[in-house]
Order: C-alpha cells, then sequence, then structure tokens
C-alpha cells in the first residue's frame, strides 16, 4: 500500500472532493425544491377567496369556473377522476388555517356585525406533470387543477451539478495523466536496480517528472562510464600484475638456494592466490545480469567446491538430496562453498565439514570449534580474519557473501553445542 501512496491519497482527495460537491448540490437541491413549492402554494390564497366567495353568495358553477379561469384554473367535476388524483396524487405541501369572515347583521335591537371563524384546509398535489389544489371547507370541498403551473424542475441543477462533476473528474484524470510517468519512472528505477545497466530513464517531457528522469539519466551515463573505467582498471591491473609474478616465480627456480627458492616461491603463490581473488570479486561485483544463470543439481556444484578446495573427501559429509536443484552461477556458487569448506578446514577442531540442507531447504555447513569473537558482519568485510596467523587474506567470506546477494541470498551463522553452524540463507 505504501508504494501507491501517492496514487491512493490522489483518488482519496478525488473522492472526497466528489462526495463534498454531491451532498452540497444535493442539500441545494433540497432546499430549492421546498422554496419552489413554497412559492407556488401561495396560490391557494387566491383559489380559497374565490371558492368562498361563491358559497357565500351561493354564485352559480359557470361564474366559479368563469372566475378561476382567470388564473388558468379548472374545477374537476368527474367523482371518479377526482378520487383517483386524490389517491394517487403526491402530497407537496398540506396546511391548515382559520378563514375569519365578517357580515352586517340586522336584529331587532339594530345593526351590527357578525363574525364568523372557519377551519378550512388547503393541500397542494402532483400528478403527472400537473399541480393540482384540494381545498376543503365545512360546507364542502373542490378540487382544482392549474393548467399554468408546472412541477419543479431539477433539470438546471442536475446540468450544473453534472458540469462541476465532470470538470473535477476530468482535473483528477489530468493528474493521474501527469502520475504516469512517475510510474513507468519507478519501473525502470527497479529494473536498474536489478542490474539493467542500459535501462534508459530519459524523456521529452518538461515537467518537473520529466526533469528528474532527465537528471537520472545523466546520472545513470555517469555511473556506467565510472563502472566501465573501474572494470577496465581493474582488468589491466590485474593483467600487469600477473606477469611479473610469473616472470617472478620462473626466475625464483633458479636460485642456488632451496631455503630462498621456497620462501619466494611461497610470496608469488600468496599474490597470484591474492590477485584471483580479486578478480573473483570484481566479476561478483561487476555481474549486471542473470544470463549465466542456470538450473543445477546441488550435489554436482558440492562435488565441484570440493575438488576446487582440493582436500580429501573423508573430511566432508554431504547429506543433501540428490535431486535438489538451485538456480545459480555455477563458477561462483561453487567458489562460495569452496570458500566455506576452507573455512571449516582452517578453523574446525577436526578438519571435518557436514554439509546438509535444513527443513527449510538452506544449506548448511556444519563443524565443530569455538563460537566466533565477532558478530558475522565482522568477519564478511573485506581483509578481516579470525587469526592473522592463519595462510589467508581475510577475503573469504567477504566473497562467499558478495556471490550470495549476485543470488539473492545472505549467510548467516549460528552457533550450538560446540558447533558452528554458516547456512545459505
Amino acid at each position: 500500500m505504501k508504494k501507491h501512496a501517492v496514487l491512493i491519497t490522489v483518488l482519496f482527495a478525488m473522492a472526497v472532493s466528489l462526495v463534498s460537491v454531491s451532498a452540497t448540490f444535493w442539500e441545494f437541491y433540497k432546499l430549492n425544491k421546498e422554496q419552489y413549492i413554497n412559492h407556488i402554494f401561495t396560490k391557494y390564497t387566491v383559489i380559497t377567496q374565490i371558492y368562498r366567495e361563491h358559497q357565500q353568495r351561493h354564485s352559480s358553477e359557470i361564474m366559479l369556473e368563469a372566475n378561476l379561469a382567470v388564473y388558468d384554473l379548472e374545477v374537476l367535476k368527474d367523482k371518479n377522476e377526482k378520487n383517483f388524483i386524490l389517491k394517487k396524487g403526491k402530497i407537496l405541501k398540506r396546511v391548515g388555517f382559520k378563514s375569519f369572515n365578517t357580515s352586517l347583521m340586522i336584529s331587532d335591537k339594530g345593526m351590527y356585525t357578525k363574525n364568523t371563524v372557519s377551519n378550512l384546509r388547503a393541500t397542494m398535489l402532483q400528478y403527472k406533470r400537473k399541480i393540482y389544489f384540494y381545498i376543503e371547507t365545512p360546507n364542502g370541498e373542490i378540487l382544482i387543477r392549474d393548467n399554468k403551473l408546472e412541477p419543479y424542475s431539477y433539470i438546471n441543477i442536475l446540468y450544473t451539478y453534472m458540469t462541476i462533476f465532470l470538470v473535477i473528474s476530468f482535473s483528477f484524470i489530468l493528474v493521474l495523466q501527469k502520475l504516469r510517468p512517475l510510474i513507468r519512472l519507478r519501473k525502470k528505477i527497479v529494473l536498474y536496480g536489478e542490474g539493467n545497466m542500459n535501462v534508459s530513464f530519459k524523456t521529452r517531457s518538461e515537467d518537473e517528472i520529466g526533469s528528474v528522469a532527465n537528471e537520472l539519466e545523466n546520472a545513470r551515463q555517469k555511473i556506467n562510464n565510472m563502472l566501465e573505467s573501474r572494470t577496465l582498471f581493474l582488468r589491466n591491473l590485474m593483467h600487469e600484475l600477473k606477469t611479473p609474478i610469473a616472470k617472478g616465480t620462473i626466475a625464483t627456480q633458479m636460485l642456488d638456494s632451496l631455503k630462498q627458492r621456497e620462501r619466494f616461491t611461497s610470496i608469488f603463490r600468496r599474490l597470484e592466490a591474492l590477485v584471483n581473488e580479486f578478480a573473483m570479486i570484481e566479476e561478483v561485483t561487476s555481474l549486471n545480469d542473470k544470463k549465466d544463470f542456470s538450473e543445477y543439481r546441488l550435489v554436482d556444484i558440492i562435488d565441484g567446491a570440493i575438488d576446487m578446495a582440493m582436500v580429501d573427501r573423508k573430511h566432508v559429509s554431504i547429506d543433501v538430496p540428490a535431486d535438489f536443484k538451485l538456480h545459480a552461477n555455477y563458477r561462483l556458487y561453487t567458489t562460495a562453498i569452496k570458500n566455506m569448506i576452507d573455512n571449516a578446514m582452517k578453523y574446525s577442531i577436526d578438519a571435518h565439514i557436514r554439509i546438509v540442507v535444513n527443513d527449510k531447504n538452506e544449506l548448511c555447513f556444519e563443524s565443530k570449534g569455538a563460537c566466533l569473537q565477532h558478530p558475522l558482519q565482522y568477519y564478511i568485510e573485506p581483509f578481516t580474519k579470525e587469526n592473522p596467523s592463519k595462510n589467508s587474506f581475510g577475503l573469504g567470506l567477504y566473497l562467499v557473501d558478495s556471490i550470495l546477494k549476485a543470488h539473492g541470498q545472505v549467510l548467516a551463522h549460528e552457533y550450538e553445542d560446540g558447533l558452528n553452524r554458516f547456512i545459505f540463507v
């Protein structure tokens, strides 16, 4: 999830923005609709007044219809139709109120005014895009259709909402589109980290991501040039070193003193061994890809390592399944196992090593001896060793660790009951 934190953040911001806009428009829609209904509902006062005057004056139905027609109002006379609309129509608003009527009366005592209070109720309904007013009085009721008013329409609000919704969505799509080069750049960096030194970061884009990519391309070219220079320098250096070593070895054989001859021969052999180890380290560190990796049986690699170490096979016990295979560079992995065998021969108390595969399918090297005086990290540094008097350069475990890293493994160590156990994890 952390790998896509930026993408998730952008999508979260987009979702929050769209939800906020949607919630705002929904509240605005409800408020606008309520205001519209309240506005058109005021027409009931005109209808109520006309209807009350009709009842008080006992005017004809034709006169009532004529007065209502002035306001584009139509009385529904069909009883079935009226009942159907009252049943199926959607009630938009209903209000009950009191009507005060003052009339002039004559009695034996003279003239006086009479105030009459009536309970009325007005209901506004909607049915099939038409607005109806239903007026109820103590003296009767009437259902009137308004041919002028139209129901509330949300089209304008919907149009505005969709426009803003699409603008926000399109804006975030543009942002995500701008992030695509960043995703491609990350994949290229992963490839470069895995050893593909020829991957190119160059881009024509001139934005911030494009600038970063082009700077990475410049850095890649500089690093590649330095690696090529380093490799060329080391190879030439080792080549130039081997020539005087070979000449010195030949010249040593011409010495008359046997003691001097053996001493110089030992020196040149150590120099030759050191150059060979340097060559192996240079090969491991400059391993860019896995084109030389193949599938091998582990027992075959171990047999090759024993032959390379030139030790008696009775000093090595092997408990490895014959069908156990691994994907590796044969020469490098053989060298790593050979160095582990050499290490056991030098430091074990019985000059014996046991090579096994544990229940986790990890290769283990077990030998009896004292526990390491320092953490394992100390010994995998170059030119460090337990006993300076031992005939080694302190590069053995460093080379093993470098080879294992090239194979996606690490070297581990544990000590139990007088037994040192090195593990290829």
